[in-house]
């Protein structure tokens, strides 16, 4: 039987299937503790639902860049990091240690780093500039792998450019970065709208949400949304999330609290109904060759057998139970 992978694509760049949620981590405790997290069963699924963000740009204490880089090459190396599934947020590109960052952490870890993510550029020169030096960084050291990068956006000049620095060469993800695209509107936004639901609701922030996950998902990447500042309140993180993901089309949250860390995955997995009808359409489809069926009374082919295909990857990445037989064909 041939694989959803090998019969829908036809040589199309498959859409990036990565965790829906992203959880930020600075000092060594906590990015070990986040490691360990991501390695428990209590998050109802058999390994990893979650990235990391080793974070070098806020986790590092000024003066202490160099040590703080290196920790995080440490730790990546070290049996904690199991799944290989942590990348790093290295310093913006007017700090003069963003080059540095990236030197010991491609030499160090860049075989296992699964992206890095690049803040604040101001414009698309900066941010090629910024890949360019990764690429080159990664050549030197002899690594031939593509290392994802992650993009914030969160200032004006990167919000003007945004449909441009989607399409740069190894750009995986274009994050919202809330806090600092208040700031940039020097009061004309309200501090409430820090949070929900001005956050969502606010004239400018709607239409800058929006143009962030049009540009990405026009260009074939992921756009995650930003924190949600309440820390203990479970609810309010899974509410926005369920907002970013339904109501703007973002598919990945960060988290920086581990409570936070389940609400986004539940938030973001897929309809349960839905995730059924997908293994039925594409075990029926499978058993056609892939030709057009018909299910529950609607005519399906390969346009919707590409939609419910990433519907059941999502479903497996966010640990939704599929049914035996579609884990049999489809994830064995």
């Amino acid at each position: 039987m041939v694989h959803p992978n090998d019969a829908l694509f036809g040589g199309e760049k498959p859409f990036p299937l990565i965790p829906a949620c992203e959880h930020f981590a600075g000092s060594e405790k906590l990015i070990l503790k986040a490691l360990s997290l991501q390695d428990a069963n209590n998050l109802n699924a058999p390994g990893a639902v979650f990235d990391i963000t080793c974070d070098c740009e806020d986790g590092a204490a000024s003066g202490q860049e160099v040590e703080h880089a290196e920790m995080i090459v440490r730790v990546l190396n070290s049996e904690a990091n199991i799944h290989r599934m942590a990348g790093a947020r290295i310093h913006d590109y007017t700090h003069p240690a963003w080059k540095q960052d990236i030197d010991i952490l491609v030499s160090g870890a860049g075989k296992l780093l699964s992206y890095i993510t690049i803040p604040k550029c101001t414009s698309l020169a900066q941010a090629s500039e910024m890949i360019a030096y990764i690429q080159k960084t990664a050549a030197f050291n002899g690594i031939e792998r593509i290392i994802p990068v992650h993009i914030l956006i969160e200032t004006h000049g990167a919000l003007n450019q945004v449909h441009e620095i989607a399409k740069l060469p190894w750009v995986q993800v274009l994050d919202f970065g809330l806090m600092d695209f208040v700031s940039a509107h020097h009061g004309a936004i309200p501090a409430s709208a820090m949070r929900s639901p001005g956050q969502f609701e606010h004239k400018l922030l709607a239409r800058a949400k929006t143009e962030v996950v049009a540009a990405a998902l026009a260009n074939g990447v992921v756009p995650a949304h930003n924190v949600t500042l309440d820390l203990k309140n479970v609810e309010t993180t899974q509410s926005d999330a369920g907002r970013a993901r339904n109501e703007f089309g973002f598919m990945r949250m960060w988290s920086i609290y581990p409570t936070q860390i389940q609400a986004i995955v539940d938030a973001m997995k897929p309809n349960y109904d839905e995730v059924a009808d997908a293994s039925n359409i594409l075990i029926a489809a499978q058993d056609m060759a892939w030709g057009p069926i018909q299910y529950e009374g609607e005519l399906h082919d390969r346009a919707t057998y590409r939609y419910f295909w990433e519907v059941l990857q999502k479903a497996k990445l966010t640990g939704v139970t599929l049914s035996d037989e579609a884990q049999k064909r489809f994830f064995s």
